[in-house]
């Protein structure tokens, strides 16, 4: 997983063929495997400074998780939201926010409650919804907001 400070790259095995591919938190398109091609699940961090370019300008859909180290419920959905991204890689990004390191971000997005789960398409909130839920839940609701119309 990427630092706050550090949004040039993580190593990502391919759940296909098992090679170690550098996977780039902002890179364009989708990341693939670069021996099998299969899509690679794409879980990283952002701040207040890294937010704009990980998530808002990303050209793939973005799930934003706005969890803190503190709370309970975040940290038993945050391998639910791993599990996601896992299942749907290559059809989203999962970026995760921690509230105590982006107080700015927090008050944007007016988050009163962790966790608070968004999806930005197109650079704009499509879908946004507070607490945790199973990984069946969460997919379907990601899967729902990917299938609906971009809302501007």
């Amino acid at each position: 997983m990427l630092s706050v400070c550090d949004v040039t790259s993580d190593i990502v095995a391919c759940a296909s063929c098992g090679q170690r591919n550098r996977v780039r938190a902002t890179a364009a398109g989708k990341p693939v495997c670069g021996k099998c091609r299969a899509a690679l699940p794409w879980i990283v961090d952002a701040g207040d400074d890294t937010f704009a370019e990980v998530a808002e300008q990303s050209s793939t859909p973005v799930l934003v998780d706005f969890w803190a180290p503190w709370c309970g419920p975040c940290r038993a959905v945050g391998p639910a939201l791993e599990q996601v991204a896992r299942d749907l890689a290559g059809q989203v990004k999962l970026v995760k926010v921690n509230v105590d390191h982006a107080p700015r971000l927090s008050q944007r997005f007016a988050v009163q409650a962790v966790p608070t789960l968004m999806l930005i398409r197109d650079g704009h909130v499509a879908a946004r919804q507070a607490g945790a839920a199973p990984a069946a839940v969460l997919r379907r609701w990601v899967e729902q907001g990917l299938a609906a119309p971009a809302v501007h």
